[in-house]
Parts: structure tokens; C-alpha cells; sequence
């Protein structure tokens, strides 16, 4: 009878990938290929319908270049960049009639021009600017000149002692969005909103790398 023979030993540097990953999110699937997904998972952008939807890895590479899939998708990066002195002034500001201390710019390549949306109980609302108002907020940091079309947006916060801005990826703005028509109540959006958006920005700044401009104009 002959003796068993032995498994050989696993080569040291492949263990790693033998190891199961993440477990999915039971019931959340890629909205392209319904492969189950993680918590933390891509998004491509469908530009026909202006959406945003959830994507595995795989499909979320295939449409990283613009005109792939005749142009419908494009994957939605994941650069964060943060200006906490955005070299913007209160008149400026007031000639943009955001009701609100949030607004993001995204460019629409169907459009062909910059449009300005802020968070309300309502959704996304667009603000009726001229053109070259919210073009020329977009050039105020030269960090922020190559902001992808219709993927990533620019975020304009006002606090308190001044204004910050930062670019993220478009879905990242939109969860600002459900979060505001979430837990916006009455007029002033109430303390448990404030408190979610605070921490929303809070989360942003320490996952930015800062792009700020400093007084004599040298990057920081």
C-alpha cells in the first residue's frame, strides 16, 4: 500500500490572496453586473441619465475612459483634495444666492457649461447662475483646474471664520444631498441635521489632502 502523498507547502507569498476578503453586503449588488458588493465599493456614472450607480471593481475599471461604452458610463473616480482657505470673498459668495452654507459645481459635458447645485429638503437644487459666475469659482485655485467633467464636483462650504472648498469624487456630494433631505426639519435644518453635515465635513477634511494656497500664492 502506498503512502499518502503530501500536500507541498503553500508559497509564502501567495497565503494572502488565499485568505477570504470582506464579506459582502447581504442584498447590495453591482448595478451592472448584480455581482454581490462590499460596503465600500465603486460607482460609475450613467451620463444619459445624470445618475450614479453602485459598481463591483471589474465593472468599475472597464469604463475608467471616456467614450467607452459609446460614451453612456464613466467610472467615478476617488481623488479628494481640500482647500480649508478657499480665496473666495463674501461678495462673491453673496453674488452666488445660495440660501444655504453648501454649494457644489459639476461640468456638464452634455451641456457644455458649469452648473451650481446645493443640498435642500427637496433633492439637489440648481442655482440659476450666469455662466461666467460659476466658471470663475473654478478658477480660484489652480489645484482644482483639471476637475473632471461630470464625475467630480467641487464643494463649497462656508464656516464660521471662513470658507473652504474641496473636489470629490460626484457621489460623495450626492450622499451630502440625501443626507440634508434626510434629516433636514423646519427652517433651519434643526440640531440633529447640523450635527450629521458637521460630521460629514469633519470625515471629508481628514480623508483630503490639502491643496490650500497659502498668503504669498505658494501651494501648501
Amino acid at each position: 500500500m502506498s503512502s499518502p502523498v503530501e500536500k507541498p507547502p503553500e508559497p509564502a507569498g501567495l497565503r494572502r490572496f488565499l485568505k477570504r476578503g470582506p464579506s459582502p453586503v447581504p442584498g447590495e449588488q453591482c448595478e451592472m453586473c448584480a455581482e454581490p458588493l462590499h460596503e465600500s465599493h465603486s460607482h460609475v456614472a450613467d451620463l444619459d441619465h445624470r445618475s450614479v450607480l453602485c459598481a463591483c471593481r471589474a465593472c468599475h475599471l472597464l469604463f475608467t475612459t471616456k467614450g467607452a461604452a459609446g460614451g453612456r458610463y464613466l467610472s467615478v473616480p476617488e481623488r479628494y483634495l481640500h482647500d480649508p482657505g478657499f480665496p473666495i470673498s463674501d461678495a462673491q459668495w453673496d453674488a452666488l444666492q445660495i440660501p444655504v452654507r453648501m454649494v457644489f459645481f459639476l461640468r456638464n459635458s452634455d451641456q457644455g457649461r458649469t452648473v451650481a447645485l446645493y443640498p435642500s429638503p427637496a433633492g439637489a437644487t440648481e442655482s440659476t447662475l450666469p455662466l461666467d459666475t460659476a466658471a470663475g469659482i473654478l478658477d480660484l485655485n489652480p489645484a482644482f483646474a483639471d476637475l473632471a467633467d461630470d464625475v467630480e464636483a467641487l464643494l463649497l462650504h462656508r464656516r464660521e471664520d471662513a470658507f473652504e472648498c474641496f473636489l470629490l469624487p460626484v457621489d460623495a456630494c450626492y450622499r451630502l444631498v440625501g443626507l440634508v433631505r434626510m434629516r433636514w426639519k423646519g427652517f433651519d435644518g434643526g440640531e440633529e441635521a447640523w450635527t450629521a453635515i458637521n460630521g460629514f465635513f469633519a470625515d471629508l477634511r481628514e480623508r483630503c489632502r490639502s491643496v490650500g494656497i497659502g498668503a504669498r500664492g505658494v501651494r501648501r
